[in-house]
């Protein structure tokens, strides 16, 4: 953890690259981080539970990549209940990331209303979770499995959580050692990939 965070797109890329990642406090300062252990989601071992996979054949949302970026970013901040480490200043530079190809949205639209999805950073091969949000049932899992779907297809390697949450456990979420997870990233951003 450091403070003194630069949110230039140049400072974040860099910051991912090393494992690092911003967060704002309940006081509104953003700070970097590390993880040890480290949570990965490990793409050829993810889990759809059986009442999901039947959402997904209903298909009660409409899937899009990168349709409101942010808007999806500010549904993530608002989603938060008792506090989020999202505020503006990220919204900002995380927007900027977007418009240079680097952060992406993955949204589930139901109707003329974003319904809930994820967003995160995409460098080489490697992808990193950074938030997501739902406003109807199901529509924030509908989109991780999306993700995951996109990431395969594009011969993606890692897919960075951050932490292992119970929500993301029942997907197939794990920890490795903070040494484990940079050797993959390295070998991951080395390879280059195109997520949109």
């Amino acid at each position: 953890m450091a403070a003194g965070v630069r949110l230039d797109p140049e400072s974040l890329l860099s910051a991912y690259m090393n494992g690092a990642f911003p967060m704002a406090g309940s006081d509104g300062v953003i700070k970097w981080y590390t993880a040890d252990p480290r949570g990965i989601l490990p793409l050829d071992a993810f889990h759809i539970p059986k009442t999901l996979r039947a959402t997904i054949r209903q298909r009660r949302f409409d899937m899009h990549v990168n349709r409101d970026f942010r808007a999806t970013m500010a549904a993530c901040m608002d989603n938060r209940q008792g506090g989020t480490w999202i505020n503006a200043k990220l919204i900002s530079a995380y927007t900027r990331l977007h418009e240079m190809g680097f952060a992406h949205s993955v949204e589930a639209w139901h109707g003329d209303e974003l319904a809930g999805g994820l967003y995160g950073v995409s460098i080489g091969a490697a992808f990193f979770g950074e938030s997501m949000f739902f406003r109807k049932t199901d529509a924030s899992k509908v989109a991780l499995a999306f993700l995951v779907e996109r990431l395969k297809d594009r011969q993606f390697e890692l897919l960075d959580t951050q932490a292992v949450t119970s929500h993301l456990s029942r997907f197939g979420c794990i920890q490795i050692p903070a040494g484990d997870y940079l050797k993959l990233l390295r070998e991951a951003i080395a390879k280059p990939r195109d997520f949109a």
